[in-house]
C-alpha cells in the first residue's frame, strides 16, 4: 500500500471515529445525563409553608406525580418535559398547567394517567397522541436552573423540577 493511500485511509478513520464519538457524546448529554441526574426542589411560601395560604405557593405531595426530567432545554426540536404518575388507579390531567418561570403556560387537555404511566410534553408544534402531547410554540421556553412547575386545575403547586 503507497503512502498516500494510507494517509488517506487513516484521515478517514480519524473523522468517521471524531464523528461517532461526538455522536454519541450529544446523545447522551441530551437524553441521559438530564434524566439520571434531576434536582428536584422543594418550593416554599414567603410565609413559611403556613397551611392558609394562596394556592399555587405550597408544594403538595398527596397526588404522587413528578416532572421526571426535562430534555433538550433551550433547543425547540428536542425540548420534552416528563409528567409522571407514580400513584395507584388514575389521574386526570384535563386543565393541569405546566409553567416556566416567564409565564409560559401549557394547559393539559383530556388526558389520564395510570399508574407508572407518563406523558411528554414537547415545546414544539406536532399532533398529540396518549402518550406526547405538543405545546406548539415556536421558540424554546426551557433553560438550565429554572424551575419547570406543575399545578393542578385548582392552582395547588403539585411538582417543581430545576432545570439541569
Amino acid at each position: 500500500m503507497d503512502r498516500r493511500k494510507l494517509i488517506q485511509y487513516l484521515l478517514l478513520n480519524i473523522f468517521v471515529s471524531a464523528s461517532v464519538t461526538g455522536g454519541i457524546l450529544f446523545w447522551y448529554d441530551r437524553n441521559v445525563r438530564a434524566v439520571s441526574q434531576p434536582a428536584v426542589v422543594q418550593a416554599t411560601s414567603a410565609n413559611g409553608g403556613d397551611s392558609a395560604s394562596a394556592p399555587g405557593t405550597d408544594l403538595q405531595t398527596d397526588i404522587p406525580v413528578k416532572i421526571s426530567s426535562v430534555v433538550g432545554a433551550g433547543t425547540l426540536d428536542s425540548e420534552i418535559v416528563v409528567v409522571k404518575f407514580e400513584g395507584e388507579g388514575e389521574l386526570d390531567l384535563t386543565s393541569w398547567q405546566l409553567k416556566d418561570e416567564d409565564g409560559n403556560t401549557f394547559t393539559f387537555p383530556k388526558l389520564t394517567l395510570y399508574p407508572n404511566g407518563a406523558v411528554q410534553v414537547h415545546t414544539n408544534s406536532g399532533t398529540d397522541t396518549v402518550i406526547d402531547l405538543y405545546w406548539g410554540i415556536g421558540e424554546a421556553v426551557w433553560s438550565s436552573g429554572e424551575n419547570a412547575r406543575l399545578f393542578d386545575p385548582q392552582g395547588n403547586l403539585r411538582a417543581v423540577y430545576r432545570v439541569p
